[in-house]
């Protein structure tokens, strides 16, 4: 998935499976668009943050064509911005920010939840792209162990694109969970629809996306129709490599009498 085609100067194109729900998946678009923009990048600057939104639903039987600005390349900062494109007209944009990695104090104040490890949850997975093992759910908050499901290598850009996929994956749980009207006793698809509105990532540390990290997400509340969720992900040892914050638009399913 992440082997793109190059097409002409700065420009991309890619292509991904159908999944469950019909479509494309976020976390999909968001990591071939960071892998697009690493491409043109140093390879001593490493990507420590980016912002998407999604501008539209994207359609599986199309291919994607990411375009690249370079908008700016500096000492220490490099920055990339990103066009994905598909016949519908632009279905995201996204900026990604670059730095050399520089010599400077490591506090970490983020705390690991206590949960039980990958080998102690059974597996809930709906890709074979990727793992995943949930914890015990709990009111506004989603918890799971996620790795992507095949070796990767030591491409840090590649890692940083193996995350950015599976960071697409908890964020609604933890939204819908919070809704006053949620049935817990039917299935999420006929009570809502939702969709991904933005989308952002901090990288923090270097991390491997082929080995399991914890990734909790807890919802920060629900207005007109969007709820926001910010998300911790720590390697096994607690080490807090990123966080993630989403925008999610979630409405009740209204059914017509008759």
């Amino acid at each position: 998935m992440m082997a793109l085609e190059p097409h002409g100067t700065d420009v991309w194109v890619g292509t991904g499976p159908r999944y469950p729900w019909g479509g494309l998946y976020g976390g999909q678009i968001v990591a071939q668009g960071l892998r697009a923009a690493s491409f043109t990048v140093d390879p001593a600057f490493r990507v420590h943050s980016l912002h998407a939104y999604f501008i539209r639903s994207g359609d599986h039987t199309e291919p994607i064509r990411y375009e690249v600005d370079r908008v700016r390349n500096g000492r220490s900062f490099s920055t990339r911005r990103v066009t994905a494109r598909q016949s519908v007209g632009v279905i995201l944009e996204m900026t990604a920010s670059y730095q050399v990695d520089e010599e400077a104090p490591q506090v970490q104040t983020a705390v690991m939840p206590t949960v039980g490890g990958p080998s102690e949850l059974p597996p809930d997975g709906w890709s074979p792209l990727f793992e995943r093992r949930t914890a015990p759910r709990k009111r506004g908050v989603s918890t799971s162990w996620l790795k992507v499901a095949d070796p990767i290598g030591a491409d840090p850009g590649l890692q940083a694109a193996g995350l950015a996929y599976l960071s697409d994956d908890l964020p609604t749980e933890a939204v819908v969970s919070l809704y006053p009207e949620l049935a817990l006793d039917q299935p999420f698809e006929g009570q809502f629809f939702s969709a991904s509105l933005d989308h952002a990532i901090y990288f923090h540390r270097p991390m491997a996306a082929d080995r399991w990290h914890l990734q909790t997400f807890t919802c920060h509340g629900l207005m007109s129709s969007r709820g926001v969720s910010v998300g911790y992900v720590f390697t096994e040892d607690g080490t807090h490599v990123a966080t993630v914050v989403q925008e999610v638009l979630l409405r009740k399913v209204r059914r017509r009498d008759g």
